[in-house]
């Protein structure tokens, strides 16, 4: 199966992955003891956000370290950035409006 970063994303488990080994690479275990939900659960969140890209994992020693990889989001941030745009313009147009429909009602 095909995965790609908007399934990734798609799980709020993942977010909270991604968020936790944003700000540094972190072991399974300690990812794990982050949520209440089964370690087998948790690998299977790793495993998608590996396929995905999100993440890397390394091995020191005995341990595996998940190290971000975000470059990835940045097709997200295209997708997002979008619809940004064709909202702030709605928004805009309606702010005008509003502007006119006040200035008509004080004359």
């Amino acid at each position: 199966m095909r995965r790609d970063v908007f399934q990734a994303i798609a799980d709020p488990t993942r977010r909270d992955i991604i968020n936790l080994i944003a700000v540094k690479p972190m072991n399974l275990n300690a990812i794990a003891d982050n949520f209440d939900v089964s370690r087998p659960a948790i690998s299977q969140h790793i495993k998608i956000l590996m396929e995905c890209g999100l993440i890397n994992i390394k091995k020191q020693g005995r341990e595996r370290y998940c190290e971000p990889r975000l470059k990835q989001l940045s097709e997200v941030a295209q997708w997002v950035e979008r619809y940004r745009k064709l909202w702030e313009e709605k928004f805009d147009a309606l702010d005008n409006l509003l502007e006119e429909l006040k200035n008509n009602d004080n004359q």
